[in-house]
C-alpha cells in the first residue's frame, strides 16, 4: 500500500506544476461558502466582513507602495517600445475585442455576463503572478516589474473610464465617472502614493515580510469573493445560470487568453524583440489582476451584482495561472536547453 504522505506530496507538487494553489481553492471556497451561508456576508456595519474587507483593500495597497523602488522604476522607462506594447494590449487590445463581441450576447442573463467579461478586459495586468512567470521563464525581470507596476496605477483611471463608455450607453445612464475614479484615488492611490513617499525608511520591511503580505493580500481577496457571491445569491442572480453557461464562459475566457498570447507574440516578432523582452510582454501583456479586479467591482457595480460581474475574472485568474505556468516552465527548460547547447 502507498505511503500516503509521498502520495500527498507526489498530488501537491503535481499541482503546482499545472498552476494550481491553495488560493484558487480557496476561491471555489468561498464560493460555496457564500452559497451555503450568506447571512454573514450580508451583515453591514462598522465591523462587518464587507467593511473589513475595504479596510483591507487601502492596506494592501500601502504595501504593495512601500515595495515600489522609485529609482528602479526610473530606470526602466528606457524600453518604451516593451512598455507600449504590454500596456496598449491591456488597456486598448482587450477592450476592443470584447466589444466587437458584444452583439453576441443579446439576452439579460448573457448580457450581464458579457459586462464582466468586459469589465475583465478593461482591467489592468497583475503584479505578482506576472513578475514570477517572468522570472521562471527567464524574462526581462526589471521591466516585468516596471510594467506590472504601471499598470495597477494607470487602472485606477483607464478602467472606470472604460466602465463608463458602456454603462453610460446602456441603462446605466448616470453612471458618475468623476465620482468613481475620485473613490478608486482615495481608497487605491493615496495609499499607493503614500506607500512610495516611505519606502525608504520602510521599504526594507515589506520586503522582509514579502510572503506574510502576500498572504493578507489574499486574505482579502476572499473576503471580498465571499461578501460579494453572498449578495448575489441573497438576491438569486445566479438562477437563470446553468452548468453548461459557465463550462462555455471558461471556455470563451481560455480561448480569449490565447488569442491575446498569440497577438503578443506575433506583435513582439514584428518588433523584433529580444527573447528576455519577448517573455515580459507575453506575460505582462495577456494577463489581468483579480486583486484590481474585486476593489474596483465594489466601487463600479451594484453590489448584489458583483458577484456575477466577478466570475469572468476568476475564471480567467485560474485559467491565466494553470496556462501561464505551464508555459513559463516550458520556456525555462528551452531557455536552459539553448544556453547548455552554446
Amino acid at each position: 500500500m502507498p505511503d500516503a504522505r509521498f502520495t500527498f506530496s507526489a498530488f501537491r507538487a503535481l499541482a503546482v506544476r499545472a498552476g494550481f494553489d491553495w488560493f484558487l481553492l480557496a476561491l471555489i471556497g468561498m464560493i460555496l461558502l457564500a452559497y451555503l451561508w450568506p447571512e454573514v456576508g450580508n451583515q453591514k456595519g462598522a465591523f462587518s466582513l464587507s467593511a473589513l474587507a475595504n479596510y483591507g483593500v487601502s492596506i494592501i495597497f500601502f504595501f504593495y507602495g512601500l515595495r515600489l523602488n522609485p529609482e528602479k522604476l526610473r530606470a526602466g522607462l528606457s524600453n518604451w517600445r516593451l512598455h507600449l506594447v504590454v500596456h496598449l494590449t491591456t488597456f486598448v487590445v482587450f477592450p476592443l475585442m470584447l466589444l466587437a463581441c458584444r452583439g453576441l450576447f443579446n439576452t439579460e442573463h448573457s448580457a450581464l455576463l458579457w459586462l464582466g467579461t468586459f469589465y475583465l478586459a478593461a482591467l489592468p495586468s497583475t503584479v505578482s503572478s506576472s513578475v514570477v512567470m517572468v522570472s521562471i521563464a527567464g524574462g526581462n525581470l526589471p521591466a516585468a516589474i516596471f510594467n506590472a507596476s504601471v499598470s495597477s496605477l494607470i487602472g485606477v483611471f483607464i478602467t472606470p473610464l472604460w466602465m463608463g463608455v458602456v454603462l453610460s450607453s446602456g441603462t446605466a445612464g448616470a453612471y458618475d465617472v468623476w465620482g468613481v475614479i475620485g473613490k478608486l484615488t482615495l481608497q487605491v492611490v493615496v495609499p499607493v502614493v503614500l506607500g512610495i513617499a516611505l519606502h525608504r525608511w520602510l521599504g526594507g520591511f515589506a520586503e522582509r515580510y514579502r510572503q506574510a503580505l502576500r498572504y493578507f493580500d489574499q486574505t482579502i481577496i476572499l473576503l471580498i469573493v465571499y461578501t460579494s457571491f453572498c449578495e448575489s445569491f441573497a438576491r438569486q442572480l445566479f438562477e437563470g445560470y446553468s452548468a453548461s453557461d459557465i463550462l462555455l464562459l471558461g471556455a470563451g475566457m481560455s480561448g480569449l487568453f490565447f488569442l491575446v498570447y498569440g497577438l503578443v507574440y506575433l506583435t513582439s516578432n514584428l518588433l523584433g524583440f529580444n527573447r528576455e523582452d519577448r517573455i515580459t510582454a507575453l506575460f505582462c501583456g495577456s494577463k489581468k489582476s483579480l486583486v484590481q479586479g474585486s476593489v474596483m467591482a465594489k466601487v463600479l457595480f451594484p453590489a448584489g451584482s458583483v458577484g456575477v460581474i466577478l466570475l469572468p475574472i476568476m475564471l480567467y485568474h485560474a485559467l491565466q495561472l494553470i496556462a501561464a505556468s505551464i508555459l513559463a516552465q516550458a520556456m525555462a527548460r528551452r531557455g536552459g536547453a539553448s544556453s547548455e547547447g552554446n
